[in-house]
C-alpha cells in the first residue's frame, strides 16, 4: 500500500482476479470464491480500480486526522475484501460442555446446540449467508469469504449460548471464539 497524506490518496495492490465496482452508496467486489456487497460512502471517498490496484482518494480535506483514518479504514477493508475472495477466511469456536453434554449440528443455514444445561429445546443460530460451518470434534470452524460476516456469524453463535442468571465462574458452558476471523493461508 502506498499513501499519500498530503492528497488524501492511497492505492491498494489487488490480484487481478479480483473486480470491485462503486455504484451510488454500495462497494461490490467479485472474486474467485464469490461476491460481497457492502455500503460505501461514495461522496467521501472516490475509489478507482485498475488491473492489479485499487486506489482510493478523499474528497474531504486530507490533513485532518478523522479523514486519513477514513482513508485508513477504507484502504482495510478493501485490502480484506481482496484477500478474502481469493484465499478465504476462517473462525475457530470450541464447544464447553461442563454440566451437560452438548450435541451441535448444522443443519442447512442454522447451527442447532441441543442439550444446552439441560434445556429441552434446542437454541438455533442461523449464519450469515456466505458462511459455512462444520463441526469437528469439540470444534466448529466457520469459514467463508468475507471476514465481517464469519466474525458475526461466531458473535452470533457465541450470543446465543450466554447464561443468564447463572454464576459464570461456575457455569462456563457454551461455545466460545479461541481463533478470530483471519486469512487461511496461502496453499
Amino acid at each position: 500500500m502506498s499513501t499519500d497524506p498530503d492528497r488524501g490518496r492511497a492505492t491498494v495492490e489487488v490480484p487481478a482476479d479480483v473486480k470491485f465496482t462503486v455504484r451510488p452508496g454500495r462497494l461490490a467486489a467479485d472474486g474467485p470464491l464469490g461476491h460481497v456487497e457492502r455500503p460505501f460512502p461514495s461522496e467521501i471517498v472516490r475509489l478507482s480500480a485498475a488491473k492489479g490496484s485499487v486506489t482510493l482518494e478523499l474528497s474531504v480535506r486530507a490533513d485532518r486526522k478523522r479523514s486519513q483514518a477514513l482513508l485508513r479504514t477504507w484502504v482495510a477493508h478493501v485490502r480484506n475484501l481482496a484477500q478474502g475472495l481469493t484465499l478465504g477466511v476462517e473462525a475457530k469456536m470450541k464447544v464447553v460442555a461442563a454440566h451437560f453434554p452438548m450435541k451441535v449440528s448444522v443443519r442447512g443455514e442454522e447451527l442447532v446446540i441441543e442439550n444446552f444445561l439441560g434445556e429441552k429445546f434446542p437454541r438455533t443460530t442461523r449464519l450469515i449467508a456466505g458462511t459455512k460451518a462444520v463441526v469437528e470434534g469439540e470444534f466448529v470452524i466457520l469459514s467463508g469469504h468475507d471476514v465481517e460476516q464469519v466474525g458475526q456469524s461466531a458473535a452470533n453463535i457465541e450470543r446465543v449460548t450466554h447464561i443468564r442468571d447463572y454464576d459464570p465462574r461456575v457455569f462456563q458452558d457454551g461455545i466460545y471464539l479461541v481463533e478470530r476471523a483471519h486469512l487461511k493461508e496461502a496453499n
